[in-house]
């Protein structure tokens, strides 16, 4: 069931843009379950991790935000922007904090109050238009990069009952199980304190437990037999984009010379020959280099078309009929959005409002879902798919993102994305 609400939840047309019309499906049985037949016709998902943008960031539905002035909130216009021009903004948590004030959303630093013009991404508009946006998509934690990609394999970052992963490690020269020796992780307890350089080396087999309680969806992947590979920059030279390689934290991938040559695929463009070669895996993550990953900072615009490209890739091939594409940033870069997330836990989350698109020719035109989202619904729909069971992380509480789909419909023929 589809319904229509333009005028609460309509984005505004830009550049001849069509407005997208509001979606209550309920082609998902139950609170956010994947129906038996998704798992017929699904074989395939895809999921694409762009950088460091807020959902207004993108697709503005104001251009006017609130900014904290001594004593006082005021009314800031928003800049209009090209995508290469963003600036390199503080994304810590700590700046998650002061930015959501209490849930006044009026502390974001000057330069965030900013959105990108709709030329410089009509990709991203155009497969919105034609496929199916989430305007309620929230980032896990409210934290950067390096715990958003956890977020992305495994739905959270606790290493142990009382503590999870925040921020970015101590080293800034890599990430993981490769980083220098006397690299340390941040931790925020249960109690929401902060323990700044108070946990473990980010590299699991030196979590408590020997890291035995953070299990990934590769875990869940490889004792159900499917598929799976993570495109991704290579280490060596260590190309933009490889910090964000979610598994160099996880010892028993990167340490295991078989299971990181068998779904460690590095450069990231290794799916587009995966795709033309008949070997796509199941369940594949794409994660881009710098220039291609619309981050602040790179000064580049490339992105919308690397996302294209690889869409048009599965589009064009036999994969189509069976494939659902998911699109997400992966966390809000400092940037300014209006929505307040919802209610507050206790492991720093949830984050800010982030862009997700959904791409299948399983989901209505023009779709716009307003259910409420965390990463964890992205890992819940994949667990779902294949009966992998449940991590036990944010994927038990978050609503999947099945209730996008309509399964009943026949596929709908794939129509190109001009980059």
């Amino acid at each position: 069931m589809r319904i229509s609400d333009i005028g609460r939840y309509a984005i505004s047309s830009f550049a001849g843009v069509a407005m997208l019309a509001g979606c209550g499906s309920q082609s998902a049985a139950g609170p956010g379950a994947v129906p038996l037949l998704a798992r017929s016709k699904i074989q395939h998902i895809v999921l694409m991790v762009q950088e460091s943008r807020t959902f207004n960031d993108l697709f503005a539905t104001t251009k006017v935000g609130k900014i904290r002035v001594g004593h006082r909130t005021k009314a800031i216009h928003l800049q209009a922007v090209d995508l290469q021009a963003a600036p390199r903004l503080d994304d810590s948590y700590f700046a998650f904090l002061k930015s959501y004030r209490n849930g006044h959303m009026d502390g974001f630093n000057r330069a965030a109050y900013q959105y990108v013009k709709p030329s410089e991404i009509q990709p991203y508009f155009t497969l919105a238009n034609e496929y199916a946006l989430a305007d309620r998509m929230f980032q896990t934690q409210g934290s950067g990069d390096f715990t958003a990609h956890q977020d992305l394999i495994r739905g959270g970052t606790e290493i142990d009952s009382t503590a999870s992963l925040i921020d970015s490690p101590s080293s800034s020269s890599s990430w993981g199980c490769t980083s220098p020796p006397g690299t340390l992780t941040s931790l925020i307890t249960t109690s929401l304190v902060y323990e700044t350089r108070g946990g473990p080396y980010p590299c699991t087999n030196a979590f408590p437990s020997s890291g035995s309680n953070y299990k990934t969806l590769a875990h869940l992947l490889d004792a159900a037999n499917v598929s799976w590979k993570y495109y991704t920059p290579g280490l060596k030279p260590f190309m933009p984009g490889a910090l964000w390689n979610a598994f160099l934290v996880i010892s028993s991938v990167y340490g295991n010379k078989s299971e990181w040559s068998e779904h460690i695929s590095s450069p990231q463009t290794n799916i587009l020959q995966d795709i033309s070669n008949g070997k796509l895996p199941a369940m594949s993550w794409v994660i881009p280099d710098g220039p291609d990953s619309d981050h602040p900072g790179y000064k580049s615009d490339t992105g919308p078309a690397w996302v294209a490209g690889v869409v048009n890739a599965i589009g064009e091939s036999s994969y189509w009929d069976s494939t659902a594409i998911i699109v997400v940033w992966d966390d809000w870069g400092g940037l300014y959005d209006p929505i307040r997330p919802p209610s507050r836990d206790d492991q720093g989350g949830p984050g800010f409002r982030v862009p997700m698109i959904v791409v299948s020719p399983y989901v209505p035109q023009g779709e716009l879902a307003h259910s409420t989202y965390e990463f964890g619904s992205i890992v819940r729909f994949i667990e779902d798919t294949w009966r992998l069971g449940r991590l036990g992380t944010t994927d038990e509480t978050s609503k999947s993102i099945g209730n996008m789909f309509d399964f009943h419909q026949s596929p709908r023929s794939f129509s190109p994305i001009p980059p």
